[in-house]
C-alpha cells in the first residue's frame, strides 16, 4: 500500500529553544540543525530573526550549512520582521517564512484592540509581502485552538489568496480534544476555498497532555505536516514530541501515513538536544526515555526474554537504543536473574539459579538496583559458588 507523506516540522530551534534557561548559541544552533538535517526533517525553524542580534545570526548560520531541509525564520505580521527573516534566510536552498496572527476573540480583543475584518486584512497583507521575498510562506492562525472555525476558515481563505503555501493551525493553549481538533483540521479541509493550494499543519502543544493526541488526529483528517520538537520540549508544558508522532504513524501502517524520518537516528538526536539544552528526557518519557525499553517486574521480564514483542511493540533498534534492558530489582524473578547473571559470566543450572536467588531476594531488598557487581557478589557469597563454572 502507498502512504501518504507527512512533512515533519521541528521547532526545536525556535519553539524549543523557549524553556527558560535553554538558549542556544549560534554554534549550538548549527550542531542541532545539522543533526536534525541528517535525521530527515523536512523544515527547520531555526529562530525568529527579529528578535535578537543573536537569533539573526542563528538563522543566517544555519541557512548556509542546512543541505536537504527547507529553513524557516518565524515573524509577526509586521512588515519589518517579515524584511528582517527574508535577509537572515538568503543563503538558505530552501526558505519559508513563516507569519501569522492571533484569530480568537480573546487575541483580537485584548492583544490587538481590533476588529475580526481587520485582522483579515492584516493576515492577506502579511503573506502577499512575505511572498514578494520568498515563494513557501507559511501561515500561522495563532490561537486557532479556541478560534471559531467559521471565523477561522475566512482566515485561511485570505492568507491562501495572499499565496500560503501552508496553514499553521496552532492549538497554541494546548485547549482542544483530540476530537474537537480533528473536526477542526476536518471543517477547514472541505470548508476552505482553495484548500488544495495549500498544506495544513498542525502546531500543538501539551498543556493538558493532549499534543501528541491531537496532532496524530489532526492528520487523520487530513493535515499534512506536524510541527513538533525533539522531546517535546517547549513553552510551558512543551510541545508535540516529534520521536512519538513518528512512530506512532510507523507502527500504525495502516493509516497509510509515514514520514521521512530516519528513526534509528531519534535516540542520538534525543541526547544530543538534551546536552546541549541542558534538559533530560523524564525516564518515563515514550520512544526516548531511559526507561521506555527497561523492564523491572519479573513478568514482564519473563516474557520479553522469551519473546521481545510479549511486552515492546518497538523494537529497541529502530529507535537507535541497542537493546532492551533487564532491570534487576526485588520485584524480579528468576529468569532475569539468569538472563543477566549469564550476561556477567555465569550459566546457572536451575538447582544453582534456585540457591541463588534466596540470597539476590535477601540482597534486592535491601538495594532499589541490582548492578553487574552486585550479581558476583550474590553469586559468589551463596553457598553453591564452588559448583558454578565461570564462563
Amino acid at each position: 500500500m502507498s502512504k501518504e507523506q507527512i512533512q515533519i516540522f521541528d521547532t526545536t530551534l525556535r519553539d524549543g529553544e523557549q524553556v527558560p534557561g535553554c538558549k542556544l548559541n549560534t554554534e549550538q544552533k548549527v550542531i542541532l540543525a545539522k543533526k536534525l538535517d541528517h535525521l530527515g526533517v523536512d523544515v527547520i525553524e531555526a529562530g525568529f530573526p527579529i528578535s535578537s542580534p543573536g537569533d539573526f545570526k542563528s538563522v543566517v548560520a544555519v541557512s548556509s550549512i542546512v543541505e536537504n531541509a527547507t529553513v524557516c525564520g518565524l515573524t509577526r505580521a509586521v512588515e519589518r520582521d517579515i524584511e528582517v527573516a527574508a535577509d537572515a534566510l538568503r543563503t538558505a536552498k530552501k526558505p519559508r517564512i513563516h507569519t501569522g496572527i492571533g484569530t480568537s476573540d480573546s487575541h483580537i480583543k485584548h492583544k490587538f484592540n481590533a476588529t475580526r475584518e481587520e485582522i483579515l486584512e492584516r493576515a492577506h497583507a502579511a503573506v502577499k509581502y512575505a511572498k514578494s521575498f520568498v515563494e513557501d510562506v507559511e501561515f500561522y492562525v495563532e490561537d486557532a485552538g479556541r478560534t471559531d472555525n467559521e471565523y477561522l476558515a475566512r482566515v485561511c481563505e485570505a492568507a491562501i489568496k495572499a499565496g500560503a503555501t501552508v496553514l499553521n493551525i496552532p492549538d497554541t493553549t494546548g485547549y482542544c480534544l483530540p476530537s474537537e481538533y480533528g473536526a477542526k483540521i476536518k471543517y477547514l479541509y472541505e470548508n476552505v476555498e482553495g484548500i488544495d493550494k495549500a498544506i495544513l499543519s498542525c502546531h500543538c502543544h501539551n498543556d493538558l497532555g493532549l499534543a501528541t493526541a491531537n496532532s496524530i488526529e489532526g492528520v487523520i483528517n487530513g493535515a499534512r505536516q506536524i510541527e513538533c520538537t525533539i522531546n517535546g520540549i517547549g513553552e510551558r508544558a512543551g510541545n508535540t514530541a516529534l520521536e512519538e508522532v513518528v512512530m506512532i504513524l510507523k507502527q500504525h501502517a495502516y493509516l497509510g501515513l509515514d514520514t521521512g524520518i530516519h528513526t534509528e537516528e531519534l535516540y542520538s538526536t534525543s541526547q544530543l538536544v538534551s546536552k546541549h539544552m541542558g534538559i533530560y528526557a523524564q525516564p518515563n518519557k515514550a520512544i526516548v526515555g531511559s526507561n521506555a525499553f527497561a523492564h523491572s517486574s519479573g513478568i514482564h521480564q519473563d516474557g520479553v526474554i522469551k519473546h521481545r514483542e510479549t511486552y515492546e511493540i518497538i523494537d529497541p533498534k529502530e529507535v537507535g537504543v541497542t537493546e532492551s534492558a533487564i532491570v534487576l530489582t526485588a520485584r524480579s524473578g528468576r529468569a532475569a536473574l539468569a538472563y543477566r547473571a549469564k550476561k556477567v559470566g555465569y550459566e546457572l543450572t536451575k538447582l544453582q539459579l534456585d540457591e541463588v536467588y534466596a540470597n539476590f531476594l535477601a540482597f534486592a531488598d535491601r538495594k532499589k538496583e541490582i548492578e553487574d557487581k552486585d550479581i558476583h557478589e550474590i553469586i559468589e557469597t551463596s553457598e553453591v559458588y564452588q559448583q558454578i563454572t565461570s564462563a
